[in-house]
């Protein structure tokens, strides 16, 4: 997601994650121009993580949880261990299922 790649963007994030900002309480916490602001803020919200409400004349922005479901559900599956680990744990388990069964205890019987 290109959105995160940019420090100020997720500077953003962390500010609208607390509270509803408005352009310009966003911007005095940054050393940037407010037209960038503003075209980071464009650039989070057509990425979907963050939404405006409007508020009378003011428009305030947000955090939008719901635009993080992509990331997160990819983030699941790169930190899940791969299907073959889960495999290799089965075959352990049935590995000592079956020792316990013919009462051995990981050891060979050399008689």
């Amino acid at each position: 997601m290109g959105a995160l790649a940019d420090p100020v963007r997720r500077g953003i994030l962390e500010l609208v994650r607390q509270r509803r900002l408005s352009a310009g309480e966003i911007a005095a916490h940054f050393e940037i121009s407010r037209p960038a602001v503003s075209r980071h803020l464009r650039v989070l919200r057509e990425s979907g993580l963050v939404r405006d409400e409007l508020a009378g004349r003011q428009r305030f922005y947000v955090l939008d949880p719901q635009g993080f479901a992509d990331l997160t559900a990819w983030l699941a599956r790169m930190t899940a261990p791969p299907p073959w680990q889960q495999r290799l744990d089965a075959l352990e388990t049935e590995v000592h299922r079956t020792r316990r069964a013919r009462g051995l205890s990981g050891k060979e019987n050399t008689a």
